[in-house]
């Protein structure tokens, strides 16, 4: 489902008030208002149109409400040390305008859907399949936003009403109740409502075998289904989340197709490519829909209030991912600890593991004879003539989610250009996230291990040996430090992950965090090159190059924590700060608004702790 046109529901997003009086009351068919539009069917498929564009926004998932995410992992860092700087270091401050554009577009999706369910108002079982599916879709991602709300800033405000939306600026609604002792008192409250949205969408939605534009970009109950399992498990809720990753896997072991039939593509790179022969394919649970690069306008629409009618509709992952010297901003790169992980998972023939190549624009030798071989935007590289991130401080690029692997363009086309749809949700994470349940909840079983395996196998890697990992606790390592980041690696998601599995509440966990995400600039080693360059006479342009050649010579260099001119993101992690600080310019804006744990810089340990959850002690 491409958005080819923008909506004039989009306006809706800007919360239209309307007035009236005795005079006669003639409707504008070119001005329509909220109240006069939305009572068709058709009206609201219109609105449904404008929520899918609201989150492929600027700070839903077009650019920096995707990344936000990805840098607060540990397997990106910040190669530019200028944009997201704030976000990898784990210390924004308040005052920073870029952190509230996640909160500010995901408002405007959500007045959208707030809207389309004031229309559709009749119990569930009176609606038409047409309705049911239009208030599906709003539902869906209405959960969305508010799941990604509470990922990132903890204690949002819940509007469910529409009515009450009153203004962007401020919205006048509350994050907390009278006797709330801190934010996660509304964190709560907001994920109740999150789960309840996924799971009243989940009885609404068609099934992903309806068809159509319905298995080609939109929510299905399948989609409904996994981001409610998410939701649980944040909650450590492991045995319900369980039994709904059961279902949405029953196909696959001959079951009934409650949300359609979902598998794991043959091909780990068909996740990452654009085209119709790649996206919304078998694997695809949910993505957001991009156009692809020669069928896009010119616009670069970087807000939701813009609606120009040739918007490029794509997305600029590529763009802070790309390498300096290929167009892109040199922004973030592979976390050093990735690319060792999946040097050391060998397949069964000797070859690196495959997610390695779509994953991290590296040189490999081994990759002669895979796929489109060793190209980087159209390039053949080798040992010498590689890619580094950024020039000043090096760092091995992402090739996820971008042209680096794709042979399609020979540099980065900056802005809102990329067409690679962004796969939210693939199958691999179904199966993951069943063998995590299951290991919390009965240890280390053949079912686990079973899940585990599809997800290993299609990489070429063997089964793993079950006697290694013969406790919950040496399982659960595997899981979250080997097996989700090669599989995910530099995908949205793992600062999410972090939070629920507790560790920053850990000091073994956040030291092991620190090493993750620890680089070295090699500034001993630059300084040398230039030294020596510029003795010998050598230019401006030479001396740079030489100190670039110094990063290139270094980029696949394992580091070690501590060592000389090291730095690590979560050196300067303050506490509380895992999530982001409700922008201040927002609190002035709406008295009714509290900070949360990082407008205070506290702890969340305890109420961790208090919930009964308890955080894995590290398995070295």
């Amino acid at each position: 489902m491409k958005l080819y046109k923008l909506s004039f529901a989009l306006l809706l997003g800007l919360g239209t008030m309307t007035s009236c009086s005795d005079k006669l009351d003639v409707s504008n068919p070119n001005q329509q208002t909220s109240a006069t539009f939305g009572n068709s069917a058709d009206d609201l498929e219109e609105c449904v149109i404008a929520c899918y564009n609201h989150i492929r926004m600027e700070g839903t998932y077009a650019r920096v409400g995707y990344n936000i995410d990805v840098t607060r992992g540990d397997e990106v860092w910040n190669s530019s040390q200028v944009w997201y700087l704030p976000f990898d270091d784990m210390n924004d401050p308040v005052t920073d305008e870029i952190n509230q554009w996640s909160w500010r577009d995901w408002y405007y999706t959500i007045n959208v859907c707030n809207f389309i369910l004031s229309r559709v108002t009749d119990d569930n079982a009176n609606l038409t399949d047409r309705y049911k599916r239009i208030k599906g879709q709003a539902l869906f991602i209405r959960g969305l936003a508010y799941y990604n709300l509470a990922g990132y800033y903890q204690n949002p405000a819940l509007i469910t009403d529409y009515s009450t939306y009153s203004s962007l600026d401020g919205l006048y609604a509350s994050n907390h109740e009278e006797g709330d002792a801190d934010g996660n008192a509304q964190y709560d409250r907001v994920l109740d409502q999150v789960e309840k949205d996924f799971a009243e969408a989940i009885e609404l939605l068609p099934a992903k075998t309806i068809g159509g534009e319905w298995s080609k970009g939109r929510a299905t109950s399948g989609a409904a289904a996994g981001y409610y399992a998410r939701t649980l498990m944040v909650r450590h809720k492991y045995s319900e989340a369980l039994a709904v990753l059961k279902d949405i896997m029953s196909t696959a072991d001959g079951g009934n197709q409650k949300y359609g039939e979902y598998k794991l593509m043959e091909d780990y790179g068909d996740n990452f490519q654009e085209g119709s022969k790649y996206e919304n394919n078998d694997e695809s649970i949910f993505e957001v829909q991009f156009l692809d690069l020669e069928s896009q306008g010119t616009d670069d629409e970087w807000t939701p209030v813009n609606t120009s009618p040739n918007a490029t509709q794509g997305h600029a992952i590529e763009s802070n991912y790309g390498p300096g010297d290929i167009g892109g901003w040199a922004d973030l790169s592979v976390a050093p600890w990735l690319y060792q992980l999946y040097l050391a998972g060998q397949t069964s023939t000797g070859m690196p593991d495959k997610r390695m190549y779509w994953t991290v624009g590296s040189y490999e030798a081994a990759w002669d004879g895979y796929a489109n071989k060793n190209i980087g935007y159209q390039q053949t590289m080798s040992e010498e003539n590689c890619f580094i991130t950024n020039n000043t401080y090096g760092g091995l690029p992402i090739a996820k989610n971008t042209n680096f692997r794709t042979n399609l363009s020979d540099k980065v086309v900056t802005g809102l250009h990329c067409g690679i749809n962004l796969r939210l949700m693939r199958y691999s994470d179904v199966l993951l996230r069943a063998a995590e349940c299951e290991n919390e909840i009965s240890g280390p079983t053949q079912n686990a291990f079973n899940w585990i395996n599809k997800v290993r196998n299609r990489a070429g890697l063997v089964n793993l040996d079950q006697s290694q990992f013969n406790t919950a606790d040496k399982l659960f390592e595997q899981i979250a430090n080997v097996e989700r980041p090669t599989e995910f690696g530099c995908e949205f998601g793992r600062g999410f992950d972090l939070i629920r599995w507790g560790f920053f509440y850990s000091a073994d966990r956040l030291q092991q965090l620190k090493e993750h995400a620890a680089v070295n600039f090699f500034a001993a080693e630059v300084q040398a090159a230039k030294d020596q360059a510029a003795a010998e006479g050598k230019s401006e342009e030479q001396i740079a190059e030489a100190a670039k050649n110094v990063l290139k010579k270094n980029v696949k260099k394992a580091v070690t924590y501590g060592e000389t001119g090291y730095k690590s993101s979560f050196d300067t992690y303050v506490q509380g700060h895992e999530f982001l600080p409700i922008y201040q310019g927002t609190l002035n804006a709406n008295p009714n608004l509290v900070g949360n744990s990082a407008n205070r810089s506290s702890s969340n340990a305890s109420y961790f702790s208090s919930k009964g959850w308890t955080v894995h002690p590290v398995v070295k």
